[in-house]
């Protein structure tokens, strides 16, 4: 909506004020030629003035040719308007995808790449659209009164039921509905956590590993402490001689190099929080796509002193849309929290929580994940197969970590990544290296790609094998 402050015209009249302005943003192509115009009515309801102070003002755009109003359609900027300038000072720009109010609003255009070797994206045709929406229209006609009521803090409880019910029969975890915090995605509770836990607490975190984690905590004034992590996950040895209270970790998956923790070193981690008083926080981010035989007990199943917090998504399990994230907490903190931060309004909506809950317990969640790996399992051995067969196959090796969505391809050269990159880049290829997550350089990190595959068309990049020999030979 376009947004303009009325005190700055002096003495004109609101209509002259209005008018310039919108005539000096169309001249500098913003809204650009052919774009709609909000109606008068709702400009006039937008900035508290008449209908007929805005019928005014585009009346006399319309006499100077800036804009053309139609009937019963609106009033449209001239589509042979030459723009001037892509930004007003003060007024609004036009931003890919649409309109951003205020000046300097919005971000750069995401580039659109030939290939993106480096995306962690989902397949979209994977959505069960259909079971969505049919869920959605019970909820609709059944539910509609539990959609106007207050929602608990923590979540309302059938999708907190449902998700015990999951984690206790897929997982082994033996909780109770009253553990679970429902919260808009893992960014939302990673704010959560460093309050829980107080921000004057060292946390300590994977070097390389996920980088919004340490961007979070340090937002909330925490301190923190990288500790490297070798091919089983977080370095004990180093962790113990830290003086972290809690480590975030992701040992069923670590991202990004995909290495797992083994038991022995898990029940290391469970006594060293135990016998320091610290905290594990158990990130389980894309554990449901790791195939490499029956997956190891999570952390919170085998902790029998409390000292684990697990976190997980449905991001990359149904969509990233859906910025809904969970987080059980230990009988201990759960007090703490429903204590000090029972304030806080749940922020998932209503009718996502209830069309999540059914998707749930209704079994449409293990069959949508039994698809979706299937399908993934598929589209890496294709993504693999391609990288064996590429022209640059004998300068490049593949190390696999299981059979998640994620692997790291190796390559035999001197050329620096920077320079890698910037070839990549110049081709339309975007690609990340080990590097990019870690806190220093390390010579074991070099020329290191991080492949992401659930977003990776296989025919894309078999078109594109031409391209990348141009980059790494």
């Amino acid at each position: 909506m376009l947004t303009y402050n009325l005190d700055e015209r002096g003495g004109i009249p609101i209509y002259e004020f209005l008018y310039q302005r919108l005539r000096d943003d169309i001249s500098r192509g913003v809204p650009g030629p052919g774009k709609r115009l909000p109606s008068r009515r709702m400009l006039a309801e937008h900035l508290g003035v008449s209908v007929i102070t805005v019928e005014n003002a585009y009346r006399q755009l319309e006499a100077e040719g800036y804009i053309s109003i139609q009937p019963r359609r609106g009033a449209y900027v001239s589509a042979d308007m030459i723009p001037q300038a892509p930004l007003v000072k003060g007024g609004w720009r036009e931003a890919p995808g649409g309109f951003l109010s205020g000046p300097g609003g919005g971000a750069e255009a995401p580039r659109k790449w030939t290939l993106d070797l480096s995306g962690n994206h989902v397949d979209p045709s994977g959505f069960p659209a259909a079971t969505w929406a049919r869920l959605a229209r019970r909820i609709l006609s059944e539910k509609q009164n539990a959609l106007l009521e207050p929602i608990p803090h923590q979540g309302l409880p059938e999708p907190r039921r449902a998700i015990a019910d999951y984690l206790r029969a897929f997982k082994g975890m033996n909780i109770r509905p009253e553990q679970v915090v429902i919260g808009a995605g893992a960014e939302y509770l990673y704010l959560l956590i460093a309050q829980l836990l107080g921000p004057e607490k060292i946390f300590a975190l994977e070097d390389p590993g996920y980088p919004k984690i340490s961007m979070v905590y340090r937002k909330c004034g925490a301190g923190q402490v990288l500790i490297p992590a070798d091919e089983q996950g977080m370095n004990i040895d180093i962790l113990s001689k830290s003086h972290a209270a809690a480590a975030h970790l992701s040992p069923a998956y670590h991202y990004p190099t995909g290495a797992v923790t083994p038991i022995g070193r898990r029940r290391a981690l469970l006594k060293w929080a135990e016998t320091s008083g610290a905290y594990l926080i158990e990130d389980d981010f894309d554990s449901e796509f790791y195939a490499a035989g029956r997956p190891i007990p999570t952390l919170q199943s085998i902790d029998r002193a409390g000292r684990v917090l697990y976190l997980n998504t449905f991001s990359q399990t149904i969509s990233p849309a859906m910025r809904i994230g969970y987080l059980i907490l230990p009988p201990e903190l759960l007090d703490i929290y429903q204590r000090e931060l029972g304030f806080y309004a749940c922020t998932v909506p209503a009718l996502e929580q209830l069309i999540l809950a059914g998707f749930l317990a209704d079994g449409h969640f293990e069959r949508h994940l039994s698809r979706t790996r299937k399908a993934y399992r598929i589209r890496r051995a294709e993504i693999l197969d391609a990288f064996r067969h590429a022209a640059f196959a004998n300068r490049a090796r593949i190390q696999e970590q299981g059979a998640g969505p994620r692997f790291l391809l190796k390559l035999d050269t001197d050329c620096p990544d920077e320079i890698l990159r910037a070839r990549a880049e110049a081709l339309g290829i975007r690609i990340k290296f080990l590097s990019d997550y870690a806190s220093a350089p390390r010579p074991e990190f070099a020329h290191t790609l991080v492949i992401h595959c659930a977003g990776l068309d296989p025919g894309r990049l078999k078109k594109s094998m031409p391209l990348l020999e141009k980059i790494f030979i």
